[in-house]
């Protein structure tokens, strides 16, 4: 009888684990899966994920903690100039600092220099289409100016030799005051990156 119970209860507790699993269907590949977006990324020695989240990471926290954002001033970013010799999508390092900070709660900030153009002509169409509703219309003249313009650039020296390739990247940042053009916070972060062939 107890025997009984007991295989009872296993057969229940197998139904229920079983109904509680994910039972969509998968489609694709069987090579592919999905990883952990925090672990180190060392498939190549060229610039990847880990760099950008060290880089990103880094300076939030250095502008952050630096004092220089008090009151959350709207700052305008500037794109990122690529001084190295791959392609690397500088927007996102800079997107990812804008949404650290963001999130943090430490800045605000205006459409930045690639994206104006898009704002200005939204604010066109809604004050001279005559398709919307007045009341509903955004004003002209109501943008808010930066106080702050956010701007670096990323270099990187490639040394090889017929066993070992070295990549050292350097990313520098600098918030600089709009009005005195005053550099109030710099700083950088160094990666090196070493393969053997």
């Amino acid at each position: 009888m107890l025997s009984t119970f007991r295989l009872s209860l296993i057969a229940a507790v197998a139904l229920l684990v079983t109904g509680c699993a994910n039972t969509s269907p998968t489609l694709g590949s069987k090579n592919i899966r999905y990883g952990d977006t925090k672990a180190v990324e060392t498939v190549t020695n060229e610039f990847g994920s880990t760099d950008l989240q060290m880089i990103a990471e880094s300076m939030t926290r250095s502008l952050a903690q630096s004092g220089t954002l008090q009151g959350r001033p709207v700052v305008q970013v500037y794109d990122v100039k690529n001084k190295t010799s791959e392609y690397i999508d500088t927007r996102e390092i800079t997107t990812s600092i804008k949404t650290q900070l963001m999130k943090s709660g430490t800045a605000r900030f205006a459409s930045d220099n690639t994206d104006m153009q898009s704002q200005v002509d939204q604010l066109k169409l809604q004050n001279q289409s005559g398709l919307y509703k007045p009341s509903t219309v955004s004003k002209t003249g109501n943008m808010v100016a930066a106080k702050y313009r956010l701007e670096g650039s990323i270099s990187s020296i490639v040394k090889r030799s017929s066993d070992y390739k070295d990549v050292f990247y350097k990313f520098s940042l600098q918030l600089i005051d709009v009005e005195s053009g005053i550099a109030e916070w710099m700083d950088e972060k160094e990666i090196r990156k070493t393969t053997e062939r």
